[in-house]
């Protein structure tokens, strides 16, 4: 009897028994995410209560309201993008992963209560204010491409990008420590990190990308180098009298660019993915676009390339990234799958000759000509080269709105 009685009141205490739920404690963490060679890419977060959070790479705030939690750990999963984090919370530290489901990526994450993104051991000797030539995977046996490295550096501090003919590689925060250049971001699609030695008008180094992709750079200071012009890098191709084509939105209603609706308007076709973050930049460009300069005469039509394995998951991407950027045009699916492969975008858009970036922006006039390819898209971390497009692309669309019929 004494062995029962024993046993109903454990029984009991159990029952009664609250799962216990930790949370994240307010503050400022570094965060680190172990990539190729051992090299560690931080970056900084600030937790404002335990179901909202920050994360800061140089002028850019990321707002993330998706935070779950269960026992003693926490899913954190970013905005606009599908990556998330999932992690252990313990007494002092965050542990876990950086997840990217769709392509089986798995990035060891780990975070602690800290304001300082790279730690400076020596007084910078070098400065890398100004414009960089800049050269990726030269010699390496990987395909070669162009870059334009844009930085200001106060102290060690640095900020800046670099651009190259499909877009920017978003905002960049580091420092110059001696001689060395440590550079990083991340935004829940893409983890970047930069290391390099610096020299008065020289660097050489490496970018890695998540802990998938590793790829060496070498750059020289030259104030006056510019990248191939965007408006001629894709083209379409003789014998192709129209732009056309036929995609899903996502109540499943076939659209195509012949549709009575879209008739003497003068249409912009965004070419993107909702994985992709140059194209989320271009996204709010244009909402916001749309918002301060309403006209029926203009319409907007974005095919997305998903990186997705269902049509299902592809459309609630789509409808998610329309919900959190207030978007108002479609969004249509145009594949699903590995559609970061732009030899597969390609076949679906059979007219256009050279197609190399996601975001791809295609200039209709209300003739129904195609006026304008625009490749690749230069977001706000780019500064003077962003404001400048702005100005060109308003001008273009008034010139376009003011043609007669």
């Amino acid at each position: 009897m004494k062995y029962l009685i024993l046993i109903i009141s454990v029984l009991f205490l159990f029952s009664c028994h609250k799962e216990t739920i930790k949370t994240l404690e307010k503050g400022s963490y570094r965060a680190v995410l172990k990539v190729q060679d051992n090299q560690e890419l931080p970056f900084l977060f600030e937790v404002k209560n335990d179901s909202l959070l920050t994360i800061f790479n140089a002028n850019e705030i990321i707002t993330v309201d998706e935070i779950t939690y269960k026992n003693d750990s926490v899913r954190i999963q970013t905005p606009f993008f599908e990556g998330y984090i999932i992690a252990k919370i313990e007494d002092e530290t965050i542990n876990g992963s950086f997840i990217k489901s769709s392509l089986d990526r798995i990035v060891p994450f780990k975070a602690v209560k800290s304001n300082n993104r790279f730690s400076s051991n020596t007084a910078s000797t070098q400065n890398i204010t100004g414009n960089w030539e800049t050269v990726f995977s030269k010699g390496s046996g990987y395909d070669e491409y162009l870059a334009k490295g844009i930085f200001n550096q106060k102290g060690n501090n640095v900020t800046g990008t670099f651009r190259t003919t499909t877009g920017d590689y978003r905002y960049l925060e580091g420092i110059v420590d001696g001689d060395s250049l440590k550079l990083s971001t991340f935004d829940g699609a893409h983890a970047f990190l930069f290391k390099a030695k610096v020299t008065d008008s020289t660097m050489n180094g490496f970018f890695y990308s998540g802990n998938h992709w590793k790829e060496p750079f070498t750059a020289k200071l030259n104030n006056k180098y510019e990248l191939p012009n965007e408006e001629n890098l894709t083209q379409i191709k003789k014998g192709y009298e129209e732009f056309d084509f036929s995609f899903p939105d996502t109540r499943g209603r076939i659209i195509s660019l012949s549709d009575p609706e879209f008739k003497n308007k003068i249409v912009i076709i965004q070419i993107m993915g909702t994985w992709c973050p140059n194209c989320l930049d271009e996204s709010k460009f244009l909402v916001n676009y749309l918002k301060e300069n309403p006209n029926k005469d203009i319409k907007i039509i974005a095919l997305a390339f998903e990186v997705a394995k269902t049509r299902a998951i592809a459309f609630n991407r789509i409808k998610r990234l329309k919900n959190r950027i207030g978007n108002t045009y479609p969004i249509l699916l145009a594949q699903f799958g590995n559609s970061a492969d732009k030899h597969l975008a390609q076949q679906k858009l059979p007219m256009l000759n050279n197609f190399i970036s996601y975001p791809t922006t295609i200039f209709i006039d209300k003739k129904g000509s195609v006026r304008k390819v625009h490749t690749g898209f230069n977001g706000p971390a780019t500064g003077e080269k962003y404001m400048n497009f702005k100005k060109e692309f308003e001008s273009f669309i008034d010139t376009l709105v003011n043609e007669k019929e």
